[in-house]
This record gives C-alpha cells, sequence and structure tokens, in this order.
C-alpha cells in the first residue's frame, strides 16, 4: 500500500498522472513552417514562414492533445524579395484578404507517451480542410536556460493548393505541396 501510494505522489509531483494536462506556448525562435513545391518539373522551390504562435495541450498518460497554431503568411520567407512578394499577392496567399492561417487539431496519436501523429483541420484563404500532421520526432525535455519543459519536433505533411483556391500556374507549378514543421513549445 505505501508503495502504490509512493508511486502516485511520484507520478502526481512529476506532472504524469493520469488526465494531467500540460499546456505549451510555442516558442517562436525555434518553430517554423517550411514548404517545398516543385519548380516547373526541374528544382525544388522552398520556403518558410517567419511568423507562427499558438499553443498546444498535451495529457501524455490520457493520450490526448490539442493544437491552435496561427501562421502569418505575411512573413514567408525564400530568400528572395520579389519572389516573396508574388507569394503574398492574390496568386497565391492573399496576404492582404487573408492575414492568417489556422491549424486546429485534437486527433493526436501516441505511441509510447509520444506524439506521433496529429489531426485536424487547416484554414487557409478562407477555406477549411483536414490535415494531419506526422510527426518524423517528438520530445520533451527540461530546458535549462527556460528553467521549464519544452517539447517539440518535426512534423510533415502534403497540401493539395487548390484545394484551398491556390489554383495559379496550375498545371505547370505542381499542385501539391510539401509542409516540413519544426515546433518547439514551453511549459507554462
Amino acid at each position: 500500500m505505501k508503495k502504490t501510494l509512493l508511486a502516485a505522489a511520484i507520478l502526481a509531483a512529476s506532472g504524469l498522472a493520469y488526465g494531467q494536462e500540460a499546456i505549451y506556448d510555442v516558442e517562436p525562435t525555434h518553430t517554423f513552417v517550411h514548404f517545398e513545391v516543385l519548380h516547373s518539373g526541374t528544382s525544388t522551390n522552398r520556403g518558410r514562414f517567419d511568423t507562427v504562435e499558438g499553443t498546444i495541450t498535451i495529457d501524455r498518460q490520457a493520450g490526448k492533445g490539442k493544437a491552435d497554431i496561427v501562421v502569418h503568411p505575411g512573413s514567408v520567407n525564400t530568400g528572395i524579395e520579389s519572389y516573396n512578394n508574388h507569394l503574398r499577392n492574390e496568386d497565391f496567399l492573399d496576404v492582404a484578404a487573408h492575414p492568417t492561417a489556422r491549424f486546429v487539431g485534437d486527433g493526436f496519436v501516441f505511441e509510447n507517451g509520444r506524439v506521433k501523429s496529429v489531426s485536424g483541420t487547416l484554414t487557409l484563404l478562407g477555406k477549411a480542410q483536414p490535415v494531419t500532421l506526422n510527426a518524423l520526432r517528438f520530445n520533451c525535455y527540461d530546458n535549462p536556460r527556460e528553467k521549464r519543459e519544452a517539447c517539440g519536433g518535426d512534423f510533415e505533411t502534403t497540401l493539395t493548393r487548390s484545394d484551398f483556391g491556390m489554383k495559379f500556374g496550375l498545371p505547370g507549378i505542381p499542385d501539391t505541396v510539401r509542409v516540413l514543421i519544426q515546433i518547439e513549445a514551453l511549459k507554462r
């Protein structure tokens, strides 16, 4: 009986007790959404969105979670300003009319306490579509600099841009976009 109570106290103190949710805030200097699109059948054009914010709630023991992530398309960065400006206009991201994109997910799949995938809804250009983000890796650790727990990983998915109404250049510019997400969030 003493061992059971001691084990329960240790689990509760460590924040791993069943039903113990933890809320994490996206850490902006370690979080970026990258994209890749084939360019006219030759090379791959790459870029990223530099401004991402949001929260993630994780209950590892219960195998549940919620994500609410906002991406600012105006922060697109390909390294070429003229290309960035074209991506920001109505041909692609239409930043003037749609200054944010949002992913809301609650379909967390865990394996051995680690996130394996997150399913939810991506709203881009005012259109909502189901999306699943597959974890390439996921880990939590005690961040010595911030003096609190950090969780994060690398995720990927493939989007069909025409599903969101982005049809410029089809079929010459492919309809599929590979999305790679590096994310880290700090426990509140």
